[in-house]
């Protein structure tokens, strides 16, 4: 009888992997910068097998993207680094270190208080390192995240020492400003790169407005992405049914089939954002 953890088990498949007697040649050539760009593509997986609803599927993501852990502790076992041990006993102190509550004394804080507190911990955290000299108030923030949630965490790093606007409707005008910048340098004909840094200050602000507002800029984005999608379908459902391609059509017509779209969904005709 196999009376073996599964986690074993794993921790046993992925050794033999990167053994140089007969491990597998690709496992062999990876590294942890190889590695890297599957461990991100996993996670989104994960995140779309959650946003459909598919346990199954969230099943087998998840499973892909422990393997991607072990892969790491492997390798930096290889090097006398660490290994998976490790990894579980150090995310397990801070786990403890992080929910006082739960484990040394409940103070009856509810699911708000509890955030609140979790992140007062981690600036106790932050600020110990930086008085030994070893981070600053921004240091941390991952620069291989997506732009926006990067942004939107740089943020939230700055607001905690006050460094924040005091209401969204000083942000708007921060926007227009922004706005009337990028038209200037677009009526100049400015440089590209130029273009493109007044485009990120523009970005850079719709990210503090959505913040402001708790929202989730990501999450507002993918809304839209999906509104784009349904109405420009409407728009080619539309033509196809007249024989006709997008491409066929004028740009005054398209748009009065994405009115059309819009009003469909405020009836209910198609599916709303």
């Amino acid at each position: 009888m196999n009376d073996r953890r599964p986690i074993d088990r794993l921790l046993e498949i992925m050794a033999r992997l990167r053994s140089p007697q007969g491990g597998c040649p690709w496992d062999l050539e990876q590294t942890f910068a190889t590695i890297a760009p599957y461990t991100i593509e996993e996670a989104y997986e994960v995140a779309e097998a959650i946003d459909h609803g598919d346990m199954p599927q969230l099943k087998d993501e998840l499973g892909d993207l422990l393997f991607q852990v072990v892969f790491y502790a492997q390798m930096a076992q290889e090097n006398g680094d660490f290994d998976f041990d490790a990894i579980a006993a150090a995310i397990a102190d801070k786990m403890i270190r992080r929910h006082p509550h739960v484990f040394v004394e409940n103070d009856g804080r509810d699911s708000a208080g509890q955030v609140e507190a979790w992140e007062e911990t981690k600036a106790r955290e932050r600020a110990a390192r930086a008085e030994a000299g070893e981070a600053g108030i921004l240091d941390g923030v991952a620069r291989t995240l997506p732009p926006m949630t990067r942004a939107l965490k740089l943020q939230k790093r700055a607001a905690r020492v006050g460094f924040d606007w005091d209401k969204p409707i000083t942000i708007l005008d921060k926007l227009a400003e922004e706005s009337r910048e990028i038209a200037a340098e677009i009526e100049a004909d400015a440089p590209h790169d130029r273009l493109e840094d007044e485009m990120g200050d523009v970005l850079f602000v719709c990210v503090n407005l959505a913040r402001k507002l708790e929202i989730d800029p990501e999450r507002a984005l993918k809304r839209a992405n999906a509104k784009f999608e349904r109405r420009f379908g409407h728009i080619e459902t539309q033509l196809k049914a007249q024989g006709r391609s997008p491409a066929e059509a004028t740009l005054d017509e398209m748009e009065a089939l994405w009115q059309a779209a819009k009003g469909l969904e405020k009836s209910g005709g198609i599916g709303g954002s």
